[in-house]
């Protein structure tokens, strides 16, 4: 870059030297400053690299942390709820274990789309249902593969505590999915009857329907579960819970913040007929404490802490994220209307029944 000297400063400098010595020494000083003065400002655009954008959590217009949206647990597919004994301690895949991951996941979901019913028994499997009258396009797929080795995080080999003998009891009593001969009504378990698939709902990824909406007032949130359909109104204004005597299978909640997380705490629950994840029924002492911190615009980390001294012998935590696609959307989960499943295998069961009476008495 050329820089045009002052006005006066245009004579030669063996001239200046020789008539001032002073002036002289001045030009260069002057120059090498001016040398400097320049070059500053372009060392250090050169140099300078743009700060990373920091994401900052939204806010609603009265100043919460805003978690409103329609989510989804689908991400977690391939997850299971229990680490598997090889991974000990370990809660995420290598890149290798990762790859297989996604492998296996797009070889089950091609061959569900193609009908192969051995591929939707497995997936239904892994879900811990019977996928044998649901159709293969209710059926819902990660769009990412996740890493997590285990939905429980704590304890740290990420399995389910010991149940404690009022635990062990009520597993061995439980009704199982689909129980193809069942006494009566009672015998079926409450997400066949259409009635809750409880608290954490469609939170826990199942075979389908794994949407949750959350909608926020001040002094309110309201989580909307799209399987089977319940919402809990989770009160922020530190109201006490309610009397013991007040029980529900969705519990209590209240709800309070910490930082940018939404800490819901319930109570007052109905126990036996419901759980939370791996198949045990909670009991009426459960206290869940579930955690929901917005970490990105499309995702929420989602936490949920089973302390429950009747069912196990130390607490549990489970941990995933749950998503948001644009135009993701809830359904409408009508289950009861047309629901048929009831009715046909008690009368299925009573006329197995009867024909297996019939042909007994006749060969005596």
């Amino acid at each position: 870059m050329h820089a045009k000297l002052p006005s006066g400063w245009e004579r030669s400098a063996g001239e200046d030297e020789m008539k001032n010595p002073f002036l002289a020494v001045g030009a260069v000083a002057w120059m090498a400053l001016l040398a400097v003065w320049l070059a500053v400002p372009a060392r250090a655009q050169n140099s300078a690299k743009p700060a990373a954008a920091k994401w900052t959590a939204p806010k609603t217009a009265w100043g919460d942390p805003d978690l409103q949206g329609v989510w989804t647990s689908d991400d977690t597919y391939g997850v299971p709820f229990e680490r598997p004994e090889k991974f000990g301690t370990r809660r995420t895949l290598t890149e290798e274990e990762k790859a297989e991951r996604a492998k296996t996941n797009a070889q089950t979901q091609s061959g569900i789309e193609e009908g192969d019913r051995e591929k939707t028994a497995f997936f239904a499997s892994q879900k811990g249902v019977d996928a044998a009258a649901v159709p293969p396009n209710w059926l819902e797929f990660a769009k990412h593969t996740s890493s997590q080795t285990s939905l429980i995080v704590d304890p740290p080999n990420g399995r389910l505590p010991a149940l404690t003998e009022d635990g062990k009891k009520r597993r061995a009593a439980m009704p199982f999915y689909f129980n193809m001969r069942p006494a009566s009504w009672e015998d079926m378990t409450m997400y066949d009857r259409c009635i809750s698939r409880g608290p954490t709902g469609s939170i826990t990824p199942a075979i389908y329907g794994n949407g949750t909406q959350i909608v926020q007032a001040p002094g309110v949130v309201a989580i909307r579960n799209e399987m089977i359909h319940e919402t809990r109104l989770v009160p922020l204004d530190g109201r006490p819970h309610s009397g013991s005597d007040m029980r529900s299978y969705m519990g209590d909640p209240r709800g309070h913040w910490e930082g940018n997380t939404l800490v819901v705490e319930s109570t007052n629950f109905i126990g036996g007929r419901l759980s939370v994840g791996g198949g045990v029924s909670f009991s009426d002492q459960l206290h869940l404490v579930e955690r929901f911190t917005r970490i990105a615009d499309n995702a929420i980390q989602y936490e949920a802490t089973i302390n429950d001294p009747k069912t196990f012998t130390a607490s549990y935590t489970i941990s995933l994220p749950i998503t948001h696609d644009p135009g993701y959307q809830l359904f409408e989960y009508a289950c009861h209307e047309g629901n048929y499943a009831m009715r046909n295998r008690l009368s299925a069961a009573r006329a197995e029944e009867k024909a297996e009476s019939e042909k007994t008495a006749a060969a005596k």
